[in-house]
């Protein structure tokens, strides 16, 4: 063979081997595609939004910034004796009226309410309504104050902005409605404790087996194998007599319980919570909230959003885009959801307490 000829062979074996190997890879590609497609498009650039656009972050909370300053004029915090925050609170009349979370201060005597130009003041109790867990009150010597202007939340559907402001940092949230309004049912109050269901012969109470954590018992002070004797001075001598007395109450409510530990009666003060609240946080679903509120259910009308608050900011208000305040915080339920009491289930109510308040009836002339 002349070198000529052997030269086109070579190119004629090379040409037919690259095409192979060309056509083969094609092949290759193609089979990828189909069995893998989100491996054969991984390199494709994909729109996203900066950092801070994703949540509730500086550039988004800068949009709602002026109606922070509107909307939330009308919000107070309220605190303990030494400065600790506990909750919030919505102011209702330029005379200091307020409500807040009732479960969350069952003892005004033993809070002070601070307002946004920082005055501080005592309270005074007028009203406690259990089925809103609310609690009417008055700054005491404070006026001057800017009342909230409340707008209906009838029209408000899913998926809907909503805002609100957390107490502590006085910044604001936002989020949407989650869930159509409806009443929540509830399972009364607990202590957060498993009682031994078995009652020894001659036995003195109940023995504890367990204190749930985060639960009233654990902040009472209440231990495992300590023998409950009495309930609000109601004597208990099996385990289903402590339900009875628990649930004809309130989550908020304060019973005096007197136990055994070490055959020493002792006595402590218990403040209820929700049934809900206990057993979630049995089964670990309170892990990483930021905390549930004590009272969770048992509410005649409730709205749903997903605004991320924690249940210190409970008895704060709740503003639509435009303003408006539609409702009053009332239970961080879970870490996705907060009910809020619309405007129109408890509004007109309010108003007249605090006009019975203002003019008391005068006393009748003896006859």
């Amino acid at each position: 063979m002349t070198n000529e000829a052997r030269n086109l062979n070579d190119k004629h074996d090379a040409a037919s081997s690259g095409g192979v190997r060309s056509l083969f890879l094609r092949r290759c590609s193609a089979a990828l595609f189909l069995l893998c497609p989100a491996l054969a498009l991984a390199e494709v650039p994909r729109p996203t939004l900066p950092a801070d656009d994703r949540t509730n972050g500086r550039h988004t909370l800068a949009a709602v910034e002026k109606l922070t300053q509107l909307a939330f004029a009308c919000a107070a915090r309220i605190e303990s004796l030494l400065g600790r925050p506990v909750c919030s609170a919505t102011i209702v009349g330029e005379d200091g009226y307020l409500l807040t979370k009732a479960s969350e201060v069952p003892d005004l005597a033993k809070v002070r309410v601070k307002f946004a130009d920082g005055r501080s003041t005592e309270l005074r109790e007028i009203r406690r309504e259990v089925r809103y867990d609310l609690v009417l009150a008055q700054a005491v010597g404070i006026s001057g104050l800017r009342a909230a202007h409340f707008g209906s939340a009838r029209p408000l559907t899913l998926g809907q902005w909503l805002c609100s402001a957390t107490g502590a940092q006085r910044e604001a949230r936002i989020g949407i409605v989650s869930a159509n309004r409806r009443r929540v049912p509830g399972l009364g109050a607990a202590l957060g404790v498993r009682m031994d269901e078995k009652v020894p012969e001659n036995a003195k109470g109940v023995r504890i087996i367990g204190i749930a954590n985060d639960s009233p018992a654990e902040a009472a002070g209440l231990r495992k194998d300590d023998v409950l004797l009495a309930i609000a001075d109601q004597p208990v001598a099996e385990f289903k007599r402590v339900h009875e007395i628990v649930n004809k109450r309130q989550p908020g409510e304060i019973v005096e319980v007197r136990y055994l530990r070490k055959e020493k009666e002792e006595t402590c003060r218990v403040r209820l919570a929700s049934r809900t609240k206990i057993l979630q946080n049995w089964e670990g679903e309170d892990f990483a909230n930021g905390g549930i509120s004590l009272r969770t259910d048992n509410f005649p009308d409730a709205l749903q959003h997903d605004i991320p608050l924690v249940p210190g900011d409970m008895g704060g208000p709740l503003a639509t885009l435009d303003g408006k305040i539609v409702g009053i915080n009332i239970a961080r339920v879970d870490r996705v959801t907060t009910f809020a009491l619309p405007v129109e289930s408890f509004w007109t109510e309010i108003q007249q307490w605090v006009e019975a308040d203002r003019h008391p009836p005068k006393a009748q002339a003896a006859e």
